[in-house]
């Protein structure tokens, strides 16, 4: 278990203070709750893999916010909104491009033996240690979903 992102956002945190930069240290401190929240939550420490879930997670949410908050026509909050998205994206892994993720799709179902639906739980617990943060599980759930389909 490695635990660098942490020190790294608490070490962001101290120099965002000292340069007066208000919105970062804002948007770096509702990271460190989220975190706080699943250590208190799970009663246990978090380790980088469990970190990337939960900026995965908040990555989500402000996409979908930014949408919400567009069709509104709530610019100073996609503002904000898109601000802390690229603050998030900037500890999580490198996204991976979709003929990557079709070539990781292709290998989970031939290591699992899969051959139709019922077999989607095996391939989707492969694919999930070794795509979360770097995709979108939804969509990859969507393709495993259509690729088992009779």
């Amino acid at each position: 278990m490695t635990n660098v992102i942490k020190p790294n956002l608490n070490e962001a945190v101290k120099v965002s203070l000292k340069k007066g930069e208000k919105r970062h240290v804002g948007a770096l401190r509702l990271i460190l709750a989220a975190i706080k929240q699943q250590e208190v939550d799970t009663r246990t420490a978090v380790n980088d893999d469990e970190i990337l879930v939960i900026l995965a997670k908040m990555a989500k949410q402000r996409r979908e916010s930014i949408s919400h908050y567009e069709k509104a026509k709530r610019h100073d909050l996609v503002a904000q909104e898109q601000f802390e998205l690229e603050l998030l994206e900037s500890y999580l892994p490198a996204a991976l491009s979709d003929t990557e993720i079709a070539t990781a799709i292709d290998n989970a179902i031939t290591s699992a033996g899969a051959t139709n639906r019922k077999d989607m739980g095996k391939v989707m617990g492969i694919l999930k240690t070794s795509l979360q943060g770097r995709a979108d599980m939804a969509v990859v759930g969507a393709t495993v979903k259509t690729r088992l389909s009779p």
